[in-house]
């Protein structure tokens, strides 16, 4: 921990350069895209687009997973789903979901996680169906393809697609490599890479 301190500390000493960037990410904020990727600390969404501060509008969960819309029971990711498509505007939506995933991989292999209920129950009630794979590669792909599926329900979601000015896509991030593959659903929608 001492290191993080020590680098927030000296955080404003690293600014030196870039003074007027940070005056106008103070105005005001307008991000190409929502990035939707998993709390995992392995995976940086800013690291893996080389997003400058401001570009990028992210959402982490356990699994990268989007609940299911529900407007009788808000939650953090309806919210952050919902500002950043009619508040801010983004026109792209990216679900990334990454290689040595534990909460997909738990899935697969049919762990049991009495002793973490709250993952018990989040992976419960927002991943109504298996994996459908043994291969954990594979059944994350699938896993980020059906979080596009759920985004879907989405008010806000189905609004933008509706008059255009939403793309949906969903990626996969291999945490060894950095190899990035973007989901081709035309033809045979299998992963590509970027």
């Amino acid at each position: 921990m001492k290191s993080l301190i020590d680098n927030a500390r000296s955080f404003p000493d690293r600014l030196a350069g870039r003074v007027e960037e940070f005056r106008e990410l103070a105005a005001g904020q307008s991000p190409e895209a929502l990035f939707i990727t998993c709390s995992d600390s392995r995976v940086i969404p800013s690291l893996i687009t080389d997003a400058r501060p401001g570009e990028l509008f992210e959402l982490r969960t356990a699994g990268n997973v989007v609940p299911r819309y529900d407007e009788s029971r808000p939650s953090g990711e309806m919210a952050t789903v919902e500002f950043a498509l009619r508040v801010l505007g983004v026109r792209d939506i990216v679900v990334c979901g990454h290689s040595h995933c534990g909460a997909v991989g738990a899935l697969v292999r049919g762990e049991d996680l009495s002793a973490v209920p709250a993952v018990r129950g989040w992976l419960d009630t927002s991943v109504p169906e298996p994996p459908g794979t043994t291969d954990l590669a594979d059944a994350v792909r699938r896993h980020a393809v059906r979080q596009l599926t759920t985004l879907g329900g989405y008010p806000a979601v189905q609004e933008r697609l509706a008059s255009g000015r939403l793309t949906l896509h969903a990626w996969y991030y291999e945490i060894d490599t950095g190899a990035v593959s973007v989901h081709r659903p035309e033809g045979n929608g299998e992963f590509a890479a970027l």
